[in-house]
């Protein structure tokens, strides 16, 4: 059985995999050494880091608990070999000596931007890197640090989760000293040059400050929380025993849509996100820079934004200058099941431009979006319209699983090597056929559409244009200009309630544009007495 995936997590333009087992792997782009490898070359496929510790000196391997992403770094969490740190308590000089006996275990970590944080046992927050801080005269800032830093201003209170956009960042905190469940509270702080603190302004803070709408009053309790660029989406669930529902939050920028309120406008206070499923619970949630994706229990997986951020979603509307953001939430369907519902979701992060979701109970992961530098995954670079199956588990070039102790284990597994073989190469040419069979579709879907829009009618083999039976090239321009010229006033009539139907079924803008221009210029070369015939 391949190794289980417990969390993943999405930088720019790489991403992070934790197994089980306590392994991670990464792939995309690789410079600055963000991938982990010991090299900044770009991976196209899952591949295990390296880490520095237990490679020579002797020393257990890292068992990770917990992996992170920012623009172009990484935080991996071992829950045995990490560094201790002081309490913020005896941070003093005089009590330097009782650091052993006083020190502190990390629980998690997250990254974003140029940024970093962790949270310990006692529910402190600790960031370094590019933070929001105050200066001496009390104004905000975007100071760098080095070393971790204490976030005083939670004490008596518990850090649960923690997220960061470019230059802000939001906490989930206990309502009381100690988290018991269902009682966080959100506070927000950093940049707010577009409200995504949802404060009600765009004042930025230099210390944590109460989100309103998400206080201890409120009638919704948090249980998420994630920041793009310059927005902030929330999960909240309703305080309620008699019923389970759970809504998204979201506020800051929007000029790309990111706030899936149907409009670019920017938002200093929350809102509620309309269009997603009422009726089942979300269970994860992620901003990419320009985008937000939401996946609910039932799996089905819904993203809204900039329309390259949705894996240059097909259903993306363009029209004029359009540029083919998505201002609602799309259901992105499911290339497992032909339908809107992925098996066994896990979880989902959002890279600058990318997606990734974790499905199959954990022993399967789906990507979309653009594909530079392999960040999806499936050995190539290319991007993806559509959900494509990652590479996983990794395969050598013998089509077998890649493990560390696999030279160790080698002598234990003599006797059904050819079986296991055998097995990874039909478990590699299954995939190999599925995503075949996904690119088939996509294609025979636009070749019908394209067919369609030029003889209203579906594409059957059997009549083919003898243009195309007899040369590879197809004057898409001319046997429509060939229907135009032999039509009758009625004819035309048909023919423009025809394609102005078929033109808004056409979900990807760069088709729907050619059409368009190829339109307007057989039209205008008809009307002129002349015909200009292109290839297409």
């Amino acid at each position: 059985m391949p190794p289980k995936v417990v969390a993943i997590a999405a930088g720019e333009v790489h991403t992070l995999a934790l197994t089980g087992d306590g392994q991670v792997y990464s792939w995309g782009r690789g410079p600055f050494g963000r991938l982990g490898t010991g090299r900044e070359d770009d991976e196209l496929v899952p591949t295990a880091v390296a880490p520095a510790v237990g490679a020579s000196d002797g020393r257990p391997r890292p068992r990770f608990v917990a992996v992170a992403a920012g623009a172009y770094h990484s935080l991996a969490l071992d829950v045995e070999q990490f560094q201790d740190l002081d309490p913020p308590e005896t941070l003093d000089d005089e009590t330097q000596s009782t650091r052993g006996q006083t020190s502190l275990k990390l629980s998690s970590v997250k990254a974003g931007g140029m940024m970093s944080f962790a949270i310990d046992s006692l529910g402190a927050l600790w960031m370094w890197g590019n933070c929001p801080q105050q200066t001496d005269a009390g104004e905000f800032c975007i100071a760098s640090s080095s070393v971790p830093l204490p976030v005083w201003d939670f004490h008596g209170h518990t850090v649960v989760k923690v997220a960061c956009g470019n230059e802000h960042v939001v906490a989930a905190v206990s309502a009381g000293e100690t988290y018991t469940g269902g009682d966080l509270v959100c506070y927000a702080w950093g940049n707010n040059n577009h409200g995504q603190l949802g404060l009600g302004d765009k004042e930025s803070r230099s210390r944590p400050v109460l989100i309103s709408a998400f206080s201890e009053g409120s009638s919704w309790e948090v249980y998420e929380i994630a920041c793009g660029a310059s927005h902030t989406a929330v999960l909240t669930n309703k305080k309620s025993f008699d019923q389970i529902e759970s809504r998204c939050w979201t506020f800051g920028l929007g000029d790309k849509g990111q706030l899936g309120h149907g409009t670019t406008s920017t938002i200093c206070s929350p809102q509620p996100v309309d269009g997603l499923p009422t009726g089942s619970f979300l269970i994860s949630l992620d901003c990419g820079l320009f985008h937000t994706t939401v996946v609910s229990s039932d799996g089905e997986v819904w993203c809204w934004g900039m329309e390259r951020g949705l894996g240059l979603c097909p259903d993306a509307s363009y029209s004029g200058v359009d540029a083919g953001d998505a201002l609602y939430p799309i259901r992105v369907q499911s290339p497992e099941t032909n339908g809107f519902k992925f098996l066994g979701p896990v979880q989902i992060a959002c890279g600058a431009a990318h997606t990734v979701l974790v499905a199959g109970d954990g022993y399967r992961m789906w990507a979309w979006g653009r594909g530079r530098s392999g960040v999806l995954g499936r050995g190539q670079t290319a991007d993806s319209y559509i959900p494509c199956v990652i590479m996983w588990p990794p395969l050598d070039d013998n089509f077998q699983e890649i493990h560390e102790d696999r030279a160790e284990a080698s002598t234990s597994r003599v006797n059904d090597h050819t079986s296991t073989e055998l097995e990874q190469k039909l478990f590699a040419a299954s995939e190999e056929l599925q995503f075949l069979r996904s690119k088939l579709t996509l294609m025979e879907r636009y070749a019908n559409i394209l067919h369609i829009s030029i003889f209203r009618k579906p594409l059957d083999e059997r009549m083919l244009p003898r243009s195309l039976q007899e040369s590879p090239v197809f004057d898409i321009r001319k046997e429509f200009e060939n229907i135009l010229d032999a039509a009758d006033t009625d004819e035309l009539n048909r023919l423009e309630i025809f394609y102005r139907s078929m033109l808004s079924g056409v979900k990807d803008k760069l088709l729907k544009r050619r059409v368009q221009e190829m339109v307007q210029q057989c039209i205008i070369s008809l009307s002129a007495g002349r015909q200009t015939p292109q290839d297409q």
